[in-house]
C-alpha cells in the first residue's frame, strides 16, 4: 500500500473512530451509571443497543471479510478470556473504548481504568508467554 492509500485508510479509520466515540458517547456508554443499570439488567435499553451493535457488525464482517479464520471458533482460551474481560468492564465500567470516550468528555478518573487496560494486557502477555500458550489469533496481544 503506497503512502497516498495508506493516509486515505487512516483518515477513514479516523474518522470512523470519531463518529464512534461521538455515538457512545450520546447513546450513554460513557457514563458509569448508565453502564451499571446495563450490568445489574436495571435499564434494558443498553443492553440491547449494545446486543443490536455486535449482531450488526458481525453481520458486516461476515459479509465483506474474504479471509475467515481457518481455526476452531472456539478453543480453551476463549471462555476464560472473555470472563476477564467482562469482570473488567463491569469493575471499571468500561471496555477498551469508553475510558477514551469519557476522557474525550474530561473524566479524568477515566485515566485510571486506562492505566488498568495497559497493565492488564502486559501481565496477559507475560502470563500467556510462561503458563498458558493461549491462541492470539490475528490480535497478537
Amino acid at each position: 500500500m503506497n503512502a497516498t492509500n495508506q493516509l486515505r485508510v487512516h483518515g477513514f479509520v479516523g474518522l470512523f473512530g470519531l463518529a464512534l466515540g461521538a455515538s457512545l458517547g450520546m447513546i450513554g456508554f460513557g457514563d458509569f451509571a448508565e453502564l451499571n443499570a446495563m450490568f445489574t439488567l436495571q435499564d434494558l435499553r443498553m443492553l440491547f443497543t449494545f446486543m443490536g451493535a455486535v449482531a450488526v457488525a458481525g453481520a458486516l464482517f461476515y459479509t465483506f471479510t474474504k479471509d475467515r479464520p481457518k481455526g476452531p471458533p472456539i478453543h480453551r482460551g476463549i471462555v476464560p478470556r472473555a470472563v476477564l474481560f467482562g469482570t473488567g468492564w463491569a469493575i471499571s465500567g468500561g471496555c477498551p473504548s469508553i475510558p477514551i470516550v469519557q476522557l474525550g468528555t474530561g473524566y479524568l478518573p477515566a485515566l485510571m481504568t486506562m492505566a488498568g487496560i495497559a497493565t492488564g494486557m502486559r501481565a496477559y502477555r507475560k502470563l500467556n508467554a510462561r503458563y498458558f500458550h493461549f491462541d492470539t489469533g490475528a490480535c497478537s496481544i
